[in-house]
């Protein structure tokens, strides 16, 4: 790899270890932690490639990028973002950035997105008709697991493309979110976006009058799968006659897995392959648990500006939010803290409320499949879905090395825990030399506390 970098970050061991490894690959790097200082070396004509952070001391790094591309039109820009939101990520492309990658980043992934940047120039794409979506849009599409960054960058990805697109997921994960984000944040946000549910294709002239009413905009086939034979037919022939002019792109949404079904015979498949251009796949919320107390705080803050009183969790009353299945997803825990705001007496939410909401969590949280499932099946059943949400597409090169750190951190994590800290014995129980175990820690950012093993 061979260029220059311009590296901004307000954290110090980020500019360290970023500037180790792209010195390390031969590019010369300059790292800064002000916005100022990163703008005044892009109108030098220094870099060939900025690496920024978004939260930043002096200003906010999306914010620069448009100032970037006067300055330097070609200039690739990698944004880095602790905001785990779908917003940032689609802000991120609709500011031309060569790309996004959230924080905690894989650095192999980081330094590959970063090969990728030097080796050619974005091609800025058109821009979006009509004003932007509002600035505090209210997406609660929240989370900073890797499962659900995958799923930000795929809709960005996709987000001004005219292929159809297939979400699927269980009851309140979020699907109808993601397909208005897919149109409020497009080229096409402009023109209409329109619903239509089982009542609006059974009309007589149901396909063909609800494919016009969406002329140009985006049509949404809201449960595809509740459509009996015959309307599904006549939605084939709809597709296949579009308007001549300004053909709406089409979303759909379905609970169940439509592949299956077409497969089985209880879906049209010439239906299916009209829909599925590309494929995303919601995970239920028992599936990304480390997401739970980030929602919980967004809903606070969301009754909050609604009007209602200020209101936060107790730690005792965020450990059972946690530990709660929700069989009913995001819904079921945006409904619970609406009405724990409402309820509850005081400023703090306590354990005794949320208990009497949701009752205390089961030894175990039931998880469909999951009965007597090995740690194989469950590694294959995760795996399936990341390959699922790429859409077809392959995920990014160095896929082993990323999938093993996954793997590793928690493993590490918890052998620590199970020691109490002892680095001596949880070397001895992973089977690994100390040395290693020394150098995983540091390479993983893993803190660790000695403490006493109680008994």
């Amino acid at each position: 790899m061979d260029g220059t970098v311009l590296l901004a970050d307000d954290d110090r061991t980020i500019r360290t270890v970023l500037t180790q490894a792209l010195t390390r690959a031969g590019c010369r790097v300059h790292a800064t932690a002000s916005l100022a200082t990163l703008m005044r070396w892009v109108e030098e004509g220094r870099g060939d490639l900025v690496i920024s952070d978004v939260v930043m001391p002096d200003g906010d790094g999306l914010e620069m990028l448009p100032r970037i591309g006067r300055a330097r039109p070609g200039l690739p820009v990698i944004v880095i973002s602790a905001r785990n939101t779908i917003v940032t990520a689609i802000q991120a492309v609709e500011a031309q950035a060569f790309d996004y990658l959230p924080k905690p980043f894989d650095l192999p992934d980081l330094m590959k997105r970063a090969a990728r940047a030097l080796e050619g120039r974005r091609r800025a794409p058109p821009a979006p008709e009509g004003p932007p979506p509002p600035e505090g849009a209210d997406l609660p599409l929240v989370g900073r697991t890797a499962v659900m960054q995958d799923l930000y960058r795929l809709v960005a990805r996709v987000m001004n493309t005219d292929l159809p697109v297939l979400i699927t997921g269980e009851s309140g994960t979020g699907k109808s979110l993601v397909a208005a984000a897919l149109h409020d944040f497009s080229d096409r946000r402009a023109r209409p976006f329109v619903v239509a549910g089982l009542a609006e294709l059974e009309a007589p002239e149901g396909p063909a009058a609800t494919l016009a009413r969406a002329r140009g905009g985006t049509l949404l086939l809201d449960e595809i799968t509740d459509c009996p034979p015959e309307v599904q037919a006549r939605l084939v022939r709809a597709l296949d006659a579009p308007p001549a002019e300004a053909a709406p792109r089409i979303l759909a949404t379905s609970q169940s897995d439509l592949a299956a079904a077409a497969r089985a015979g209880r879906f049209r498949a010439d239906l299916y392959y009209r829909l599925a251009g590309v494929a995303i796949a919601l995970p239920p919320l028992r599936e990304r648990i480390d997401d739970i107390p980030a929602l919980a705080d967004h809903f606070l803050a969301r009754a909050q500006r609604e009007g209602g009183p200020p209101r936060r969790l107790s730690a005792e009353a965020r450990a059972l939010v946690r530990a709660h299945a929700w069989p009913g997803n995001v819904r079921e825990l945006a409904n619970t803290i609406r009405r724990l705001v409402a309820t509850s007496p005081a400023e703090e939410i306590g354990r005794a409320e949320v208990l009497a909401l949701i009752g205390a969590p089961a030894a175990a949280a039931p998880r469909p499949g999951s009965e007597g499932e090995t740690l194989t099946a469950a590694i294959l059943r995760h795996l399936r879905r990341y390959f699922d949400l790429h859409g077809g597409a392959l995920p990014a090169p160095g896929l082993y090395q990323r999938i093993l750190r996954e793997m590793e951190l928690p493993l590490i994590e918890i052998a620590l825990d199970a020691t109490a800290g002892n680095q001596a014995r949880c070397a001895d129980l992973l089977g690994i030399n100390r040395n290693t175990l020394h150098k995983k820690i540091a390479d993983l950012d893993i803190r660790v506390t000695r403490r006493r093993k109680m008994m």
